[in-house]
């Protein structure tokens, strides 16, 4: 049996979150193609960096939304933002990978990817960007020192 999630109190996946999961999802997506749009169309920014500024925006957007409603996390920015970059990393290279390696037409290749994907960034997202895994301080070594003079040779430790 799982052990209570940190964040529900309950032993499995809240669709709660899944849901509010799914919303910020939509909500990043609609934010890179609007703003790519709007660059594109309003501003006659070239296709390629209209895009691009869409999704850069929209991987600030999904952080905000996944660290403060879908996950509600505590971890620092400063040790969730590198993490939630990482993943980021990932799933664009496993897309790549995927479209460029999977035979079949693009269509149906690349919407392998957008069910796959999904799936990786929330366990990876879950459990290492802002589970509890993410707010667990580093284990620190600490060497025992004993009170007998011979030990340490006289020295101090």
């Amino acid at each position: 049996m799982r052990s209570p999630s940190p964040r529900s109190g309950s032993s499995n996946v809240p669709s709660a979150e899944l849901i509010r999961y799914g919303l910020s999802g939509g909500i990043s997506a609609a934010t890179h193609l609007g703003l790519g749009l709007l660059a594109y169309k309003g501003f006659g920014v070239p296709p390629v960096l209209s895009s691009a500024a869409g999704f850069a925006v929209s991987i600030l957007v999904s952080y905000g939304l996944q660290r403060s409603w879908v996950f509600r996390s505590p971890t620092a920015h400063a040790r969730a933002g590198p993490r939630f970059l990482a993943v980021t990393a990932v799933a664009f290279t496993l897309n790549a990978a995927i479209v460029g390696l999977a035979p079949g037409p693009f269509a149906l290749v690349q919407g392998a990817a957008m069910v796959v994907i999904p799936l990786v960034n929330y366990a990876l997202n879950s459990r290492w960007t802002f589970g509890a895994t993410a707010t667990r301080p580093p284990t620190s070594r600490v060497r025992a020192v004993s009170a007998s003079p011979s030990s340490t040779n006289g020295r101090a430790p």
